[in-house]
């Protein structure tokens, strides 16, 4: 009788705990596949492409928290993303999204949550967007003329620049 109360505790005991791994534990290295790390300028932000979810999908990791931040209407649905980029505060994350084989560049602005399509109508292969420290330019590697070459979209003297809390922008040249 004893060992029988012993054995239906242990089987109660032992369904209250999981052996499963959330997908996004606070951890940096699990089970998935992460690839294609990049660092913001201030060293605080890490993005990634992970399988977390089953599919590819950017995240964006707090190395001052040590834990995934939420980046909600960044991956689109059916989408594959690749080479993302931060910002120096991490502000825009810019990267490649192929929705149906061809690749694109978007803009993601985690401040206003609004994803941007910088390529619409480009004619020509693109791959591994970095963007500026300030936001302001996405440098990428194009095939346009045949072979790789590096171009430079200046996003304009109107895009809000991503500088650290209290610096104020004093060119005057803009």
């Amino acid at each position: 009788m004893k060992l029988l109360l012993l054995l239906l505790l242990s089987l109660i005991i032992g369904g209250c705990t999981s052996n499963n791994i959330s997908p996004l534990s606070t951890s940096l290295n699990s089970r998935y596949n992460d690839e294609q790390p990049f660092l913001s300028g201030d060293g605080r932000w890490l993005v990634m492409v992970s399988n977390r979810y089953g599919g590819r999908e950017i995240l964006l990791y707090d190395l001052q928290q040590n834990s995934f931040v939420d980046i909600s209407g960044l991956n689109l649905p059916n989408a594959i993303t690749d080479s993302p980029s931060l910002s120096r505060t991490g502000r825009y994350i810019v990267y490649i999204s192929s929705i149906q084989g061809r690749p694109d560049i978007f803009l993601f602005d985690r401040a206003t949550k609004q994803t941007k399509l910088l390529t619409q109508g480009y004619r020509s292969w693109l791959r591994n967007p970095r963007i500026s420290p300030d936001g302001r330019y996405v440098i990428f590697e194009t095939a346009r003329r045949g072979q790789w070459d590096i171009e430079v979209m200046d996003l304009g003297p109107t895009v809000e620049l991503d500088q650290p809390d209290g610096v104020v922008n004093n060119d005057t040249n803009e």
